[in-house]
């Protein structure tokens, strides 16, 4: 390679780290720590103090983050437009919302409707269940696909390189594509998937998929909470519930809302 393409290839790769430190950095914002210190976020992100400064000093310039006059971080007002525009752009339509209520009255449990983005499952529409102990996920939240029924689901549509990748990166290893074939291969071959305790210790799951018109895995209908309530009796009634229910939202047409995905 000549010195000029190293250069231009360095310069790129470092833009990208740039902009994965920054988006990084956004993510340690939520409900619970909605303001930092430079030297809180440099210990969060395990980043040099003057990279911190840089990107905060970025980040202020496009109103993603507000500097207070006490020196303290927080989300800037900017962000208000970027969460009306996803806000619009995944918003579920009403009938499917209506669904997804009924499921999570009649099985008594939280009702997530997930996407795929790269390897990852994405949380883009949510009915809690009425019981005080139960499934916590919240819209937005990006979560694994080793682990979950709905994740299972998903893959049954992602291309082979897609589950190694994925396997790659679990707790499992590399080695775990092959377990995780066989997941999928059942879940593809009983029309749903059962879960417990992949991702969390006690926390169960019954997934069925969303299809568009030409039968396509567009998204995974999701029912999750403790495992204790997840008997094998309820597994199977869930079941029925769950996959009836994915049906009648892939009769809406929900693909084309979801065909960002």
């Amino acid at each position: 390679m000549s010195e000029k393409a190293g250069a231009e290839r360095q310069a790129a790769d470092g833009g990208v780290r740039s902009v994965q430190r920054a988006v990084e950095l956004l993510s340690l914002f939520d409900e619970t720590s909605t303001v930092w210190s430079v030297s809180e976020l440099a210990r969060a992100t395990k980043l040099p103090k003057t990279t911190v400064i840089r990107l905060v000093a970025t980040l202020e310039r496009a109103a993603m983050v507000w500097v207070r006059p006490d020196g303290q971080v927080a989300p800037g007002a900017g962000l208000l437009r970027w969460a009306s525009l996803s806000q619009s752009a995944w918003a579920m339509p009403e009938a499917a919302l209506e669904v997804m209520g009924s499921v999570a009255e009649l099985c008594r449990e939280t009702v997530n409707l997930y996407v795929r983005q790269g390897v990852a499952r994405v949380c883009v529409a949510q009915h809690e269940g009425p019981q005080a102990l139960r499934h916590v996920i919240r819209v937005g939240d990006e979560l694994p696909l080793w682990a979950g029924a709905a994740s299972k689901v998903l893959l049954t549509a992602a291309p082979a390189e897609v589950i190694d990748e994925v396997a790659s990166g679990s707790p499992h290893g590399p080695g775990f594509a092959d377990v995780l074939r066989q997941q999928v291969e059942q879940a593809r071959a009983d029309g749903y998937a059962v879960s417990h305790g992949e991702r969390e210790v006690g926390a169960s799951g019954v997934a069925a998929p969303v299809a568009d018109s030409d039968g396509r895995v567009v998204a995974a209908l999701a029912l999750g909470g403790p495992t204790a309530r997840f008997t094998p009796e309820q597994v199977a009634r869930f079941a029925a519930v769950i996959t009836a229910s994915a049906d009648e939202v892939s009769d809406m047409g929900l693909a084309r809302a979801l065909v960002r995905a």
